[in-house]
């Protein structure tokens, strides 16, 4: 299996994530959707530089950047590129398959498909809070595995959604097919 470089652009690293696995605490899945983010992208919580809230994009690749959306979900991304040079990755959406009760129970539902179909749904179901900001993610609680150099599984990309900047930018990727997106597939 090939490590994911975090160290190389956040579309690279956001396509190379398609079909890898990430688990918080032994809970989590593979991931089926990413969008990818960078400084000089307006929608990027790091276009208009550092500030508190968006400092571990700036910091070392590899690390967990978690915010709140809206104030009501935490969103989990993974920086990427050079220290200095803000940018990630948004993990949207996962199949899940490692800890599937301990997901059935932090979300309060039985439908595997809606467990993680989305930013703030794979956040509760995983247990990711602001307590993981910063944290690197080839330590615990954090375990990311690539996918098989064999898995040929299709990645296709999109459009970005949920975003009102840099719309036509096509930095979403998905497994082709999967039933677990957050949302379906727009053409680029």
């Amino acid at each position: 299996m090939a490590r994911i470089d975090f160290h190389a652009s956040s579309a690279e690293v956001a396509q190379a994530l398609i079909g890898a696995s990430v688990l918080v605490e032994g809970v989590g899945g593979r991931i089926v959707e990413t969008e990818a983010y960078d400084e000089s992208d307006p929608a990027s919580h790091t276009f208009g530089g550092v500030t508190p809230r968006n400092a571990v994009m700036f910091g070392a690749p590899g690390r967990a950047y978690v915010y709140r959306s809206y104030g009501l979900h935490w969103c989990l991304n993974f920086v990427c590129t050079p220290a200095g040079h803000g940018a990630g990755v948004l993990i949207r959406a996962l199949e899940p398959t490692h800890g599937i009760e301990r997901m059935r129970e932090r979300r309060g539902l039985d439908d595997l498909r809606l467990l993680c179909s989305g930013p703030g749904r794979l956040c509760q179901a995983l247990g990711v809070t602001h307590a993981l900001n910063g944290l690197r993610l080839d330590r615990q609680p954090f375990r990311i595995l690539p996918r098989p150099e064999d898995d040929l599984r299709r990645v296709a990309s999109g459009t970005r959604i949920g975003i009102s900047k840099s719309k036509e930018l096509p930095w979403r990727f998905v497994l082709a097919g999967s039933p677990f997106l957050s949302k379906p597939m727009r053409p680029a």
